[in-house]
């Protein structure tokens, strides 16, 4: 295949083309301090725990979240997603808020599927917003549901209702006031224009709606039965007179207002969802509304009553999770991402095999290409998917396809048809997520197993391998408090952490095929995922494109 210009690669003045390159991707593969709740630690991992002890040039650590992924600040956490994306594009690109803040900037959120989908409802039925109210930057901001509900009056939403949560985490405790007062202005003017525009709902953050990891099911029940049924125990001509009651009760705080709803003269909520209405969460942060979302969008429910589950034209801001497909509608789609990796070493004649078990398959190959499906070049690439386990928890079986992965890998190593041998090995991080603490641990040695097995193929055909993970999960297993001790809950039970970390991730390279004097640069301030693509570059025998993320390696003489 002739390149043409714009894709050609410069040669590497010091490293050779044609060694056989492995890139594991351990997810959910985190560092942290050895403890009884790490376990990665715990875990009999000999084939990584070598490379971490071996030679100190060749083993380091990069970081997996916050703005070293795309996303706004120091407290998100990386997810499989963004990992996948950086690792692949080699450059940062604009996740959540900043996505959001482009869409709608440019007008694209309008003209996007997920709202012409919510749209569908405006002329007959009510569009519904749901969302924290501030300007914290965190998890949302006033001034995207102002122009979101802007933008929605000018394209034909006739009647609107916004179901408020109070924040007082993100922003000082009290400014509720003040926000719920911004927001209520804006309504009165659209009514003011034939809108029909109200708050209908509302609540503290902490306690209506906003849980997360499946921590306590009755905050996301108080929400429903406020937004959906109508029911709280507090009710409310309006919403400003709400929040400033409700913040006279002893010990009240905006976190954890209880829930009330909005009624008419006649007592009557006036706004709960039902069938053929749009419903839009505008917050941009996954994490407090995965669960909002299943019990919105998922048919088969069993978290709580839900009493009744109206039929409606659901979207969120974000996709909050890509493993779910959920929402299966969003506003504003993943970033565009050119050029990637993967892209210019086909067009530099690089043959790459990529697998995974189902669960992660989309991550090796999607993500990792930018958010692209299919191949680049047919004749050059293979990708394998190797089914999961269905109708299980995967603490049932721990070990998951870690092994087929590792023997579809090692077979493709051997078979000389792939420079590039590319796996995503998904064990720590989806047992992780189940909190289940035994299971994680063997779920971490099956995953070095695959390692190993990966290795040894990789010295018999004297390659090169890369290994590293996409943010961190197994090493740390519980919540902790501010001291860093672990958390107890009410009941003095230990509280398990389920969810990503923001722990940095390993990064090793080695093999047989690994240049003499190759080791890992020290003067990079703060290193990321993104950083691994120019390496990888590097090691077939390329130079990175200019624009990409410096590579973590040098040769030194």
């Amino acid at each position: 295949m002739a390149t043409s210009s714009a894709w050609k690669l410069d040669d590497h003045p010091k490293l050779p083309k044609g060694k056989t390159i492995a890139l594991i991707v351990l997810d959910g593969w985190g560092e942290s301090a050895p403890d009884e709740y790490n376990c990665i630690h715990n875990a009999p991992t000999p084939a990584m725990d070598a490379l971490k002890h071996g030679a100190p040039d060749t083993w380091t650590l990069i970081k997996a979240h916050g703005t070293a992924v795309g996303l706004p600040s120091e407290d998100d956490m990386g997810n499989s997603e963004v990992g996948h994306n950086a690792l692949g594009a080699g450059r940062i690109f604009a996740q959540g808020a900043k996505l959001c803040d482009l869409a709608l900037a440019s007008g694209k959120i309008f003209e996007g599927e997920g709202f012409k989908y919510v749209s569908e409802s405006f002329d007959t039925h009510t569009l519904h917003l749901v969302g924290l109210l501030s300007d914290g930057g965190v998890h949302s901001r006033i001034d995207q549901l102002q122009l979101l509900i802007k933008g929605s009056a000018e394209r034909g939403a006739k009647r609107i209702r916004v179901h408020i949560l109070t924040d007082g985490r993100d922003v000082l405790d009290g400014s509720s006031v003040g926000f719920v007062e911004t927001l209520e202005a804006d309504l009165v003017k659209l009514r003011e224009n034939g809108v029909d525009a109200q708050i209908a709902s509302g609540g503290g953050r902490m306690y209506v709606t906003l849980d997360r990891y499946e921590n306590d099911w009755e905050v996301v029940k108080r929400g429903w039965d406020a937004q959906v049924l109508g029911e709280a125990p507090h009710k409310f001509k309006n919403a400003v007179e709400a929040v400033k009651t409700l913040r006279k009760e002893p010990g009240a705080n905006d976190q954890y207002l209880p829930p009330f709803v909005i009624v008419d003269d006649s007592g009557k909520a006036v706004g709960p969802i039902v069938d053929g209405d749009a419903v839009v969460t505008f917050n941009f942060r996954a994490d407090r509304m995965v669960m909002h979302a299943k019990a919105l969008e998922y048919e088969d429910f069993d978290k709580f009553d839900r009493v009744r589950f109206p039929k409606i034209r659901y979207a969120g801001m974000l996709q909050y999770d890509g493993e779910l497909k959920l929402p299966n509608r969003y506003l504003v789609s993943p970033p565009e991402i050119d050029r990637t990796s993967g892209e210019y070493l086909t067009h530099n004649g690089v043959s790459t095999f990529a697998c995974s078990e189902t669960v992660k398959f989309g991550h090796v190959t999607f993500f990792w290409n930018g958010n692209r499906s299919g191949y680049f070049n047919e004749k050059l690439e293979e990708y394998v998917e190797i089914p999961s386990d269905s109708g299980i928890s995967f603490n049932a079986q721990p070990k998951m396809k870690a092994l087929e992965i590792g023997e579809k890998a090692r077979d493709a190593i051997l078979s000389g048809k792939f420079d590039q041998v590319r796996v995503n090995i998904p064990n720590s991080d989806m047992v992780g997520h189940t909190g289940d603490i035994a299971a994680t641990v063997v779920a971490c040695e099956a995953a070095d197993l695959a390692v190993k097995m990966i290795f040894d193929a990789i010295e018999q055909v004297k390659g090169i391998y890369v290994v590293t993970a996409d943010h961190g999960n197994a090493e740390d297993m519980v919540k902790r408090d501010k001291s860093g001790k672990p958390a107890l809950d009410k009941e003095g039970n230990l509280q398990i952490l389920t969810s990503h970390t923001l722990k940095p991730v390993p990064i090793a390279i080695g093999g047989p095929g690994l240049s003499k004097g190759v080791r890992f640069r020290k003067d990079l301030e703060t290193p990321g995922l993104a950083n691994v693509a120019a390496t990888v570059m590097n090691l077939h025998g390329f130079v990175a494109p200019d624009d990409y993320e410096p590579t973590l390696i040098e040769v030194v003489e």
